[in-house]
């Protein structure tokens, strides 16, 4: 929105083209708006790291996120909140006008992603590079909080028993993923897609901070040596570190 301010003789009948031109301000003020004006509201525990992948976008396109006052299996059971999240599960989005709602946190984080001036940098500036962003994003999703949630709800949540050989099926398939990621970024390479950070590189961190306290450990390490560096590299952004704080590197695993 732009918004052009002005000033004029006081007497018409005197009005002079240099009168006209005098003190004409274009004056942009779409970047305030963006600021002052919520794009929503989460839903979400603490620390959840889906939650920390959409405020990092968020802070990047300069728009704002609440937070309202939620409790884990009291909230998210409230008929209000199914009303609009039929399964209940979080993280969970509500538009600033409450006509729009999502789940899942990768398209939660998407959607605000989209929402500013960052859009290009984090999601692409053209099909090709879009595509190489989903495919990361996805893999973060897939084979690293696939093989990453199962055992923390057996070891460290302590939500479900422990059963040591999906554990250690779910370690395997870690240690594979977590290969693949040192292909991509053994040569150095600060981000997975292009020389910015993106949606990419967001949506790997997540699972990967949670993977180091307990599960990705000096062993795992090892045989990728460059991961670690990379991970460490991504904290430096201010953005990112902001929410994601340090990484804990955990030396043994962590067993039931």
């Amino acid at each position: 929105m732009f918004i052009v301010l002005g000033t004029k003789s006081r007497n018409s009948s005197n009005i002079s083209q240099h009168h006209l031109c005098s003190l004409f301000i274009l004056f942009d003020i779409s970047h305030i708006t963006a600021a002052m004006a919520p794009i929503g509201k989460i839903y979400s525990y603490p620390g959840n790291y889906r939650v920390h992948i959409a405020q990092v976008a968020a802070d990047l396109n300069n728009v704002e996120l609440e937070f309202p006052s939620f409790q884990m299996g009291v909230t998210n059971k409230d008929p209000s909140f199914l009303s609009k999240f039929p399964l209940g599960k979080v993280p969970a989005f509500s538009s600033a006008d409450d006509t729009f709602h999502l789940t899942e946190g990768l398209a939660i984080a998407r959607y605000i992603a989209s929402s500013g001036p960052a859009s290009s940098q984090l999601l692409g500036a053209d099909p090709k590079t879009s595509a190489l962003i989903e495919q990361w994003a996805l893999f973060g999703e897939s084979e690293l909080s696939g093989a990453t949630i199962p055992p923390l709800l057996m070891v460290l949540a302590k939500m479900i028993p422990y059963d040591e050989a999906r554990y250690n099926q779910c370690a395997g398939n870690l240690e594979r993923a977590v290969k693949r990621l040192e292909e991509a970024v053994k040569d150095g390479r600060k981000f997975l897609v292009g020389d910015q950070l993106t949606l990419a590189d967001l949506a790997v961190l997540g699972p990967m901070t949670l993977a180091s306290k307990f599960l990705f450990d000096g062993e795992m390490r090892k045989q990728a040596p460059s991961v670690e560096g990379y991970l460490k590299g991504l904290l430096e952004v201010p953005e990112v570190k902001k929410h994601f704080g340090e990484v804990t590197f955990v030396e043994k695993r962590v067993q039931g």
